[in-house]
């Protein structure tokens, strides 16, 4: 892009500046009046804010511009093609003054965005052109260093249907989880006999068998809303800032938390202590849902998760803690609360519906606790994944991957010992026989704890692939590891490192979009970039530049350092490498999940659409597609 500029004389106090713009084809520059919440608009304003001794008259002249509709931003933008030319009057307040600078800033897009931030100086003395050559290789500053300069809205490419579809497809994923989450709590002494007990009472309360029944199923449905309600509060934490439920799952603090409260939980379920909500809110509660009609049942509805709480909490703890530490955040809190809301609901509505099927009921017994303290081992091994979360943000080097899954070792092989009948906890029956589902699962467990013990050899038989993106990543690890690169891969940690080599080299980049704590970046790593072909290419073909979003206790040198002003006006503090790489991500593309991997030449054009998870056939096209592209842009 090149910018031609010249000043005119048109009184003694007021002057026109001229700036015409030469645009590379299919470029986009936008127009002053471009929509707020859309590409950024242009600006021109007086490089000092204090007094200079020169003020604006009111915005540029433009000439012709374009509009069209853009699906990413549901507006209708403002651009220029081709060319640009805009006049900006400028008033002389101060007669003694020489020379003017102009700051022109705005945003040039093709399939990546460019910002524009240049500086030009005007003689008053002498109407002197200026030109200035802006060239892609000198913008390529768009994605890294001074994202002061750089980081602003950008269009992105509009997401496949495949892409929508596997989105889609990971909701019903978390929904299936969220609903075995329910049925577990439904297994527990808080929630199995309140079963009979509450079909009964709609049943037999109810002035016909219909009333019954459409009343149990009216109960289900509040249980289900009653869920989902609970987490739309996080849906406002996420629209306020599409980085937010990213920056608090990466938290070290909050990942403690979360380590320390499914601890306490993991306590109450082995027996040591019972949680529960104010007695007295179970009491107001249970006394409106005598009120009757379709206001007492919903109030039905809520005493039964306020009693149920002692048992359902913890899942519900571990439901939100793992929605808000991966990537879908709000939606996937959503999806999984009402999951666990309709295997809750399931049961009444069903036994209402067919209410002989009470019959093959199991009585309560001590089969309910036993599945409490199996819940306790669980909440236990997902505890140490928050925490090893922490570590690995915090860069501590003490949960290393072969320390982690000793843990693990521990905990489990302490589920298969209770399972077998050689230690106790507190609430479990006297009875020293055991059924044979029990001993059956015992030796299960057993049976995963060897699956386990290689992985805490230098050189382990299998890499625990089933279990990818909860241990800690391979490089990471007690023994002396050959690269800190996922599988040894040569890879660039800083942008500008990694798109100097590729101009070198003449490769196309990678640029991967990951984290320390990315659950589903493990699983990409270990089960689809180490097949053999996906690992050849990426070793061979590419530079891989790997940028860490929750990098945010690595600081920034101080002079890297800058507060950043977003579109809506608010300031984000850039202080470390997570903050500089998740803005990074989100302005330039639009996207706040890892991982996220774009292909692109080192004139920053991007060589395909930026892909997702996903498995190894659909990720190796799109690999090769990547380069089959690229070697046509040269």
């Amino acid at each position: 892009m090149v910018w031609k500029s010249s000043i005119n004389k048109v009184s003694e106090t007021e002057y026109d500046v001229i700036f015409e713009a030469t645009i590379l084809k299919e470029w986009h520059l936008y127009s002053q009046y471009n929509p707020e919440d859309a590409s950024l608009p242009l600006e021109i304003n007086c490089y000092s804010d204090k007094n200079v001794g020169y003020k604006l008259i009111g915005k540029a002249k433009e000439s012709e511009t374009f509009k069209e509709y853009t699906e990413i931003w549901e507006k209708e933008e403002v651009f220029f093609k081709g060319s640009a030319t805009l006049t900006q009057r400028v008033l002389i307040t101060d007669p003694l003054i020489t020379t003017i600078k102009l700051n022109v800033v705005g945003q040039v897009c093709k399939e990546a965005c460019i910002q524009i931030d240049e500086v030009f100086t005007f003689s008053l003395k002498e109407n002197k052109e200026v030109i200035e050559t802006v060239s892609l290789d000198e913008k390529s500053k768009l994605l890294s260093k001074k994202l002061k300069l750089n980081l602003k809205n950008t269009a992105l490419l509009k997401p496949t249907s495949k892409e929508e579809s596997e989105s889609n497809s990971s909701l019903f994923n978390i929904f299936l989880l969220g609903f075995a989450g329910g049925l577990l709590a439904l297994l527990t002494p808080c929630v199995f006999p309140m079963i009979p007990l509450t079909v009964s009472f709609f049943t037999k309360q109810s002035q016909s068998k219909n009333k019954g029944i459409s009343n149990a199923i009216l109960y289900g449905v509040f249980i289900v809303v009653i869920y989902i309600l609970l987490s739309l509060p996080f849906h406002f934490l996420d629209s306020l800032d599409p980085e937010i439920l990213n920056t608090i799952s990466t938290n070290i603090w909050l990942n403690i938390f979360f380590f320390a409260i499914l601890v306490f939980f993991a306590g109450s379920f082995f027996g040591y202590y019972e949680i529960t909500l104010p007695s007295s809110w179970g009491n107001k509660i249970d006394a409106a849902s005598s009120i009757g009609g379709i206001i007492g049942i919903f109030f039905m509805a809520v005493t039964l998760a306020i009693v149920s709480f002692s048992c359902t909490g913890p899942i519900l703890g571990s439901l939100l803690a793992g929605s808000l530490t991966s990537d879908g955040g709000a939606m996937q809190l959503t999806a999984g609360m009402a999951g666990f809301g309709v295997a809750l609901a399931l049961p009444f509505a069903l036994f209402a519906l067919f209410p002989s099927w009470l019959n093959s009921l199991p009585k309560s017994g001590g089969w309910l606790n036993t599945t409490k303290v199996v819940l306790g081992f669980l909440e236990l091994a997902l505890a140490f994944k928050f925490l090893s979360n922490s570590d690995l943000v915090g860069h501590w080097n003490l949960l290393k991957r072969e320390i982690f899954i000793g843990i693990w070792i521990v905990i489990f092989f302490g589920l298969g010992l209770y399972l077998l009948g050689k230690i106790k906890f507190p609430h479990d029956s006297p009875s020293k026989k055991f059924s044979f589902s029990r001993i059956s699962f015992g030796i299960l467990v057993m049976a995963f704890v060897v699956y386990l013990i290689p992985g805490t050899f230098k050189n382990p038989t299998w890499n625990l692939n089933a279990l990818s993106g909860f241990p800690p990543p391979q490089f990471y690890s007690i023994y002396e590891q050959a690269s800190e690169c996922p599988l040894g891969l040569n890879c660039y940690k800083d942008f500008d490192e990694g798109l100097a080599v590729a101009k070198q080299v003449n490769k196309p980049i990678l640029l991967d979009f990951t984290g320390w704590a990315c659950v589903n970046c493990r699983k990409m790593e270990e089960n689809v970039w180490s097949n053999p072909e996906i690992y050849s290419i990426l070793k061979n073909e590419y530079i891989l530049i790997s940028l860490y979003v929750d990098d945010n206790e690595k600081k920034l040198p101080e002079d890297a350092q800058f507060d950043f002003k977003k579109a809506n006006g608010k300031i984000k503090k850039i202080r470390t490498y997570g903050d500089k790489w998740s803005t990074f991500q989100v302005v330039n593309f639009k996207n706040a999940s890892q991982p996220y991997y774009v292909l692109m030449n080192a004139n920053l054009e991007i060589l395909n659409t930026p892909q997702q998870y996903t498995d190894i056939e659909t990720y190796k096209d799109w690999l090769q597609k990547g380069i089959e592209n690229y070697r046509k842009s040269q």
